[in-house]
């Protein structure tokens, strides 16, 4: 089982180590390939440059779907399942491998393969940053060279027989699975599962977001995409409300308003998490924003400003307490003991000379908390909106 084989692939040759079981799968669009594989330097050592055995998780690509290094999915519609076999690629096909190989192992160490990269294409971030971070890698990037990779194929799932990742998806079946994560979502939130509901909305709006790339910004499909968005948002920034990220609550409504500086619950969310914060002028300002646009909300938000009023002021009479001591100058205990008064050259008594530059205070100690009052019907609601 030595023989080199030649596939209908310039620069590519094949070695079956061992041979497979039964017929060749039929590889339809949208299936999934699970394998292992080792890299390894056409050299005289054979250096091994990657082996997915030592992370011990096995690789999965989609076919069809454009694996960044493309010839891989040529070599493994070449196999049956519990094949392994050698293949020999030239340096036409392995110029992506170390951008690749970089993701692989940020991934193996439990870091985000994206890290660090502007948007753009995977050569332009090569370029620009000149470094992948690994010396082997660097080597590759600056000479690309044939490769070998060994791989071992397990396992072929058809389309229909897993549940697809988001990115695997087309168009047709990513617009079908908004309205079902959609509604996944709300169940989650009525049994206050907050943390799960947010994933699901948030894998929606990446599934639009995705068909959105594609189409003309703010043309009309464009907006029609954004208006199916904009409702995931507010609710998964309700879930970040529960949940107390009150400041991805901040980024997010905030990216709304920009896009559309009328939204009533972008307002409204981004007031609470303003007043979570103690960002009273931001909350109280985006509280009557509400009002104004929407005057039959005008006694929650009476009741919103309330009680905002009524933590501002607990706030102050808090910080007021905490630093009140940090004024008071320290008695020495022989004047407590009725020896050691002050005499008429300024010390303590005998042996108890404590200058008074020894009591200096750091400057932001001086600085005086607002004791300003908010006006009667004034404050906070924590209330909790249902999901739309």
């Amino acid at each position: 089982m030595d023989e080199m084989y030649l596939l209908n692939v310039e620069g590519v040759k094949k070695k079956i180590l061992h041979g497979g079981r039964g017929e060749l799968p039929q590889f339809k669009d949208g299936s999934k390939l699970t394998f292992h594989f080792q890299t390894l330097k056409d050299d005289f050592e054979r250096t091994v440059i990657d082996d997915s055995r030592q992370a011990g998780i096995p690789m999965e690509i989609i076919v069809g779907k454009l694996f960044k290094i493309e010839v891989w999915e040529t070599l493994l519609t070449s196999m049956r399942i519990g094949e392994v076999a050698e293949f020999w690629c030239d340096a036409i096909h392995t110029g992506m491998y170390a951008l690749v190989s970089k993701g692989m192992r940020r991934i193996a160490e439990g870091k985000d393969p994206l890290e660090g990269q502007k948007h753009r294409c995977g050569m332009g971030n090569m370029f620009d940053y000149h470094s992948t971070g690994y010396v082997d890698l660097d080597e590759l990037q600056r000479a690309p060279q044939p490769l070998i990779f060994i791989m071992e194929l397990f396992k072929v799932d058809d389309p229909s027989s897993y549940k697809r990742d988001t990115w695997a998806m087309n168009k047709e079946e990513k617009l079908s699975a908004v309205p079902v994560l959609h509604s996944e979502g709300n169940r989650l939130v009525l049994l206050k599962r907050y943390q799960e509901a947010a994933a699901k909305y948030q894998e929606a709006v990446i599934c639009l977001r995705n068909v959105q790339a594609k189409e003309k910004p703010w043309a009309e499909d464009w907006l029609s995409l954004e208006k199916l968005i904009t409702p995931l948002v507010l609710n998964y920034c309700q879930c970040q409300l529960e949940l107390g990220e009150y400041y991805e609550v901040l980024e997010h409504t905030t990216d709304l308003l920009q896009k559309n500086n009328e939204n009533v619950k972008a307002y409204f969310k981004r007031a609470k998490a303003h007043a979570a914060v103690w960002n009273e002028k931001e909350a109280r300002e985006d509280f009557l924003r509400v009002a104004q646009l929407d005057p039959s909300l005008g006694a929650a938000v009476k009741k919103e400003l309330r009680l905002l009023g009524e933590r501002m002021r607990e706030k102050h009479v808090e910080d007021r307490q905490r630093y009140q001591g940090l004024f008071q100058q320290p008695q020495l205990k022989g004047a407590t003991e009725g020896k050691g008064q002050l005499g008429g050259d300024g010390n303590a008594g005998a042996g108890h000379s404590w200058p008074l530059k020894s009591f200096a205070f750091p400057a932001w100690i001086f600085l005086f908390v607002p004791a300003s009052q908010p006006a009667p019907g004034e404050g906070y609601l924590l209330n909790t909106d249902s999901p739309t």
